[in-house]
Formats: structure tokens, sequence, C-alpha cells
């Protein structure tokens, strides 16, 4: 049940993060059990949630891939956080090589 508790404060928070960056944000929902997405609104980037102390990185991104396979809702990105600690996003070199050069035109 806590980490439950704990991964919906986490798509929370960062939903509330990039909504005051200008995004529409959506949340999947903690009862949706994969059905959708954690997090939608990035256009391009298919968003997964993890809220952790002890995050197994390549097994969460391995779902992250799985995910936006699955949703076609764009480029597996990992959000994650320990507590009192910043947001890190993860990602695939070869999405984010191709994000970073589309921005740098």
């Amino acid at each position: 049940m806590n980490s439950c508790r704990k991964g919906a404060r986490g798509e929370q928070e960062l939903a509330a993060l990039l909504r005051a960056e200008g995004f529409e944000i959506d949340r999947g929902g903690t009862t949706s059990f994969g059905t959708v997405p954690d997090l939608s609104g990035l256009p391009g980037v298919h968003i997964e949630v993890k809220r952790r102390e002890k995050l197994n990185v390549m097994e969460a991104m391995q779902q992250a891939i799985a995910d936006a396979a699955r949703f076609k809702d764009g480029a597996p990105a990992l959000f994650h956080r320990r507590n009192r600690a910043p947001w890190l996003v993860t990602m695939l070199f070869t999405d984010w090589i191709r994000f970073y050069k589309e921005a740098h035109k």
C-alpha cells in the first residue's frame, strides 16, 4: 500500500512540475494498472514515473520501452527520483540525440 501511495504522490508531483512548465499533463491514475500511461501530455514522449529509494534503472527502462511501444505515444523516458533528491530523466541515447539535434537545428 505504501508503494502505491508513494507512486501516486510521485506522479502527482511530476505532473505539477510539468504543468508549471506549461504542459497539459493527464494522470493515468493509480488504479489503471498499466492500462494507460502514468502521465501523458509531453508530445513525442512516453512518461514512465518511478519514485523509489532503490531503483533498478535497467528494469524500469525496459518497462518504459515496452509501454512506449504498446501505447505508441513517443520515445520512452524514465522520470525518477529518491527522497530529497531532484528529478532525473533517463532516455535511450538514440532518442536523446534525436531530440537534441531537432532542438538545435
